[in-house]
Order: structure tokens, then C-alpha cells, then sequence
């Protein structure tokens, strides 16, 4: 009886994806990729996770050399360049990617000894869920990399992090995670882009970036009659890390300045302080129809201004073009473009 352990193997890839670029593009990306592996989970909106594990004895391939033939393919069929981190489990393979760039891959193969020689030395902020508060709160006992972290006992962590979030990094700490890739069709959502033209410290920046992004996403929203059940907000850094965090709105909404509320909700969720930005992604999620809302609106009466004069500037926009009236706080420099 054959006792061999088949290795386990996940594909994270980030895509830079082109400005502007086609509706379609991210169906045929898939499309593409379920061609190596049908476990194929495509996150909007620059990101795939696949698993390889049945893959690699069909390919007759390593980890390594089906992931460098994957992103030729994208990179033949498409022109786009992606980074692309390859471990056991979905942790590891999102945290490598993370740290690779355009065109490169970073590999963690299948044993304890190779999970724990990348993670280790890790600063412990790069751990999934490990905001910028309990990243502090660790910092303050001394606890600054993973391998630190994997050192203190599960009972310690939870007395300075609370029950669940100990018990939580304790295990992420030792590169345990089971999360699998569902290729199941995620609800349908809409994003926007901001490129800064150099790494952005300055947080009112980030912030004008985030409005133009809410107005965006609102203005298009508006157009195709839809509403958004939630936000995404992502946010890159100059050492090609990123952090993502998600929220449900209050009521669905197409309305930018509800939008753009909970833009900032979730950006001052993250408490950067002095980060070197390089990008912010904004994603409208579960959207759905606006006339099957009971109830689009939770608002006081000081937000009937905003929205008459959003009425009047979708009007105006249908009739000159999106780029002739926007947010004064935009008309500062010119207003960031959008992708």
C-alpha cells in the first residue's frame, strides 16, 4: 500500500492589470488558468488562487516550473505581467506573493522545515488578520517576528489578544491554515484603482485618493442601476506587501458619499502611520439590482444636499463626460485616475 503524502500545493497570483482594461478580461484569465486546474478562485480585483495539487503529477512538473509556465501563458496571451507565491497552504502562498515582484515567484515547498525557515523571520505584521493595533500590542512584549510569536504559548497570546484572535494567531504563527480554494463564482463586484505616481505618505492623499475612487464607483453604480451590499478597501505598499480589509454598509447603497464614508471607516481601520503607499483599490461588493432594495437610504437630513447635487452631476456627466464635474477636495491637482 502506497503511504506517500501527495504534495499540497497553492498558487497565489497578483496581476497588473492594465488601466481601462476590458469587463471581460478577468472571465478569460479564468478561463485561462481552469486550462491548468479547475480549483480556480478568482479575487477581484487583481488577484487568482489556485489549488495545484492534482495539477502537478498531470503536468508531470514541480511547483516552481508550473507556476513559471502559468505565468508565461499570462503573460503570451495576455501582456500582463503578475507576481506569484507558491506554498502548502493559502496563508503562505498569499503572504509570498506579497513579497514577489511583477514576473517573479517565490516557492515554499511542502515541509515544516521550509514553512518555518520562511516564516520565522517574518515580521509579525504580515500575518493574515494581524492589524496594525495588535501588531503594536505584540510589539509591546516584544514580540516583533512570527518566529516570536510561535515561541509564546497559545494561553499567552490570548491574554493579550483575547480568546479567538490568540488562539487564531497562534496557529497562522505555525503556518497552520486549512482555508481551501473555492472556485465557486464570487457575488459580482465593481473596482476602481489608484496608482500613485510616487509611494504617497501623506494620509490626506490616501484619503483624496479614496473619494475619487467612491465617486467612481458610485457614478458607475449609478449607470447600471445597481447597488453595492459592502466595500473593499486594499491598500499597497512600497515594499510590495498589501493589506486588504472589507465592510458591510449599514443598506446597500449606490450613493458616493455613503460609499466614500465607508471608505474611511475601513482606511482608518488599518491605522497607518507614516506607510509608503504606493496604491489603494476600492471594490464595490455584492451588487445587486437597485430595484430589488427595500430601502436604499439611512441618512440625516444633512445629507439631502449631497445627494440633489449628486443628481444634478450624474445629469451633467451623461451629457459632457465623467471628467467635467467631480468633489471640489479633487479639483486641488488633477483628479487621480481611475482603473
Amino acid at each position: 500500500m502506497n503511504t506517500t503524502r501527495s504534495s499540497r500545493s497553492i498558487l497565489q497570483l497578483r496581476l497588473e492589470m492594465p488601466p481601462g482594461h476590458d469587463v471581460e478580461l478577468p472571465e478569460q484569465l479564468r478561463r485561462l488558468l481552469e486550462d491548468i486546474t479547475p480549483r480556480v478562485q478568482m479575487i477581484e480585483p487583481d488577484s487568482a488562487v489556485l489549488d495545484l495539487t492534482g495539477a502537478l503529477p498531470y503536468f508531470q512538473r514541480d511547483a516552481r516550473a508550473l507556476t513559471e509556465l502559468i505565468q508565461l501563458r499570462i503573460l503570451a496571451y495576455f501582456g500582463i505581467h503578475c507576481s506569484a507565491g507558491a506554498a502548502p497552504s493559502r496563508m503562505l502562498a498569499a503572504m509570498a506573493c506579497a513579497l514577489t515582484a511583477p514576473g517573479r515567484r517565490l516557492v515554499i515547498a511542502d515541509s515544516p522545515e521550509a514553512v518555518m525557515a520562511f516564516l520565522r523571520p517574518r515580521p509579525v505584521r504580515e500575518l493574515p488578520g494581524v492589524g496594525a493595533r495588535a501588531a503594536a500590542t505584540l510589539s509591546d512584549y516584544g514580540l516583533h517576528t512570527v518566529g516570536d510569536v510561535a515561541d509564546v504559548p497559545q494561553l499567552t497570546l490570548q491574554r493579550l489578544l483575547g480568546a479567538r484572535a490568540g488562539r487564531t494567531l497562534h496557529e497562522r504563527a505555525h503556518g497552520h491554515d486549512t482555508t481551501i480554494v473555492d472556485p465557486t463564482p464570487t457575488p459580482a463586484s465593481m473596482s476602481s484603482e489608484h496608482r500613485f505616481d510616487r509611494d504617497e505618505l501623506n494620509p490626506a492623499q490616501h484619503r483624496r485618493a479614496l473619494l475619487a475612487l467612491a465617486d467612481d464607483l458610485g457614478a458607475r453604480l449609478r449607470t447600471s442601476r445597481q447597488i453595492a451590499a459592502g466595500v473593499t478597501c486594499t491598500v499597497r505598499y512600497a515594499d510590495a506587501s498589501s493589506t486588504r480589509r472589507s465592510r458591510t454598509l449599514p443598506e446597500a447603497t449606490q450613493h458616493t458619499v455613503l460609499l466614500a464614508r465607508t471608505a474611511y471607516t475601513v482606511y482608518n481601520s488599518l491605522g497607518l502611520q507614516r506607510a509608503r503607499v504606493r496604491a489603494i483599490a476600492l471594490r464595490a461588493d455584492g451588487l445587486r439590482a437597485d430595484d430589488h432594495a427595500t430601502r436604499q437610504l439611512t441618512l440625516d437630513a444633512g445629507d439631502d444636499k449631497p445627494l440633489a447635487i449628486e443628481a444634478v452631476a450624474d445629469r451633467t456627466r451623461a451629457r459632457y463626460g465623467h471628467q467635467v464635474l467631480y468633489p471640489a477636495t479633487l479639483a486641488i491637482s488633477s483628479r487621480p485616475p481611475t482603473a
